[in-house]
C-alpha cells in the first residue's frame, strides 16, 4: 500500500553537467528527515530525460541504498521501449526498490490497449516481485493509459494495485476509482491537486507524488497525514501555506524580443530547481536542453520564496536547518542570481 508523500527528487548535476552524487545522497536525507513515505528516484522531475542508463540505473542504486531503513523507494523505470524499461525494472528489483513506475511512453504514442498489453503486463508479468505503478501524465506524453485498461491490468496482476494519476482530469480521476474498486490506490501527481483528491469522495487518493516537497518535504507530509486523519481543517492551513510553491511547477511569462512578444513557459523541474539553488540546497543547474529562466521568470520565484519565507516560514526552516543556511539573506543576495538567469530574453 503506498500512502501519504512521496518526493519525486531532483537529479543534482554540478557546473560540467555531471551527476553530484553526494549532493544526491544529501538530498534523500533532508526528505527522509522531513518524514516522506518514500522517494521518487529519476522521475521526469529528475531530468530521466537527459541521464544515459548508466546513470539512471547508478542514482536508482544510491537513493534505494539511502532510503533503505528510512522510507520506500520507487525507482522510475519507464521509458518508450519496453525493453530498456524491462532492462532497468531488472535493475530496481537488483538493487531493492520497492516499486517501479512506468511512464506511459512518449512520441510513439501507442494506444491504452498498447500501453497495456504490450507495455506495463510484459513488465508486471516478468517481475511479480515488484510492484508496478503506471504514469499517466498525457500532457508529456502525448499517450494515455485509460482507466478501463488500469482496470483490467488490476485483474490481471497482485503488482499493478496503485497510479500516479496526473492527467489533470478529475472525471479521469473518478473513472478511475469506478472501474478500480475501492482498494485501488490512487495516488496524486499534481501537488495542486492533491487536497481535491484525497477529499474528494469519487476519487479517495492516497497521497501524492510530489515536486514541491523537494523544498518542503516536512510540510507536504503533514497536509496528507492531516487528510489521512480526517483532519482537513490543518490540512487545509498547510496546503495554503505551500500554494506559492505549487505555482512555480511551471512559471509562464511573456517576454519581448526584436520580433515581438513571445510567451515563455520554464516547465519542472525549472523553477522549483532554481529556487531550490537559491536557497543553497545542493542541486546544482538543469541538464541541457534544460537551461535557465528569464529575468521575468526568475522574479516570480524569488517572489514565490520571499512570500513563503515572509508569511510562513516554518515551510522553509528545515532547509535552513539542514543545510546549514541563511534563508533571509540569500532570498536577498542579488549575486546568487547571476548565474541561474539569462538575463534577457
Amino acid at each position: 500500500m503506498f500512502s501519504g508523500c512521496y518526493t519525486a527528487l531532483m537529479t543534482p548535476f554540478k557546473d560540467d553537467y555531471e551527476v553530484d552524487y553526494e549532493g544526491l545522497s544529501n538530498l534523500v536525507e533532508f526528505q527522509i528527515a522531513g518524514g516522506v513515505s518514500g522517494i521518487l528516484a529519476v522521475g521526469t522531475t529528475g531530468e530521466s530525460p537527459t541521464l544515459n542508463w548508466e546513470e539512471h540505473n547508478e542514482v536508482i542504486r544510491v537513493v534505494v541504498e539511502k532510503c533503505k531503513g528510512g522510507c520506500q523507494s520507487i525507482a522510475g523505470t519507464g521509458s518508450n521501449n519496453t525493453r530498456e524499461t524491462m532492462e532497468s525494472t531488472e535493475h530496481a528489483v537488483h538493487v531493492g526498490a520497492d516499486a517501479a513506475l512506468l511512464v506511459d511512453p512518449y512520441y510513439n504514442g501507442p494506444s491504452s490497449l498498447e500501453i497495456r498489453r504490450e507495455y506495463v503486463a510484459p513488465v508486471a508479468n516478468k517481475f511479480p516481485q515488484m510492484q508496478i505503478i503506471p504514469y499517466v501524465i498525457p500532457g508529456r506524453t502525448g499517450a494515455q493509459l485509460l482507466p478501463e485498461d488500469l482496470a483490467i491490468l488490476n485483474n490481471q496482476f497482485a503488482n499493478m494495485s496503485t497510479v500516479k494519476e496526473a492527467t489533470g482530469n478529475i472525471e479521469n480521476m473518478k473513472r478511475t476509482r469506478e472501474c478500480c474498486g475501492n482498494d485501488f490506490t490512487i495516488l496524486s501527481g499534481d501537488d495542486d491537486k492533491t487536497f481535491t483528491m484525497m477529499t474528494d469522495p469519487a476519487i479517495k487518493a492516497s497521497g501524492v507524488i510530489s515536486v514541491a516537497s523537494n523544498l518542503a518535504p516536512k510540510a507536504v507530509h503533514d497536509m496528507t497525514t492531516f487528510l489521512q486523519e480526517g483532519n482537513q481543517a490543518e490540512a487545509e492551513k498547510v496546503r495554503d501555506a505551500l500554494k506559492p510553491l505549487f505555482g512555480i511547477v511551471t512559471v509562464k511569462t511573456q517576454e519581448d524580443t526584436p520580433y515581438g512578444i513571445v510567451p515563455c513557459r520554464a516547465r519542472n523541474p525549472l523553477g522549483t530547481k532554481t529556487l531550490m539553488a537559491i536557497l543553497g540546497m545542493p542541486v546544482g543547474i538543469c541538464r541541457q536542453p534544460l537551461g535557465k529562466m528569464t529575468k521575468k521568470g526568475i522574479d516570480v520565484v524569488l517572489g514565490v520564496g520571499r512570500t513563503v519565507w515572509k508569511n510562513n516560514p516554518e515551510i522553509l526552516k528545515p532547509v535552513a536547518d539542514l543545510f546549514g543556511v541563511d534563508i533571509e539573506a540569500r532570498l536577498n543576495d542579488e549575486s546568487i542570481l547571476a548565474g541561474l538567469t539569462y538575463g534577457e530574453y
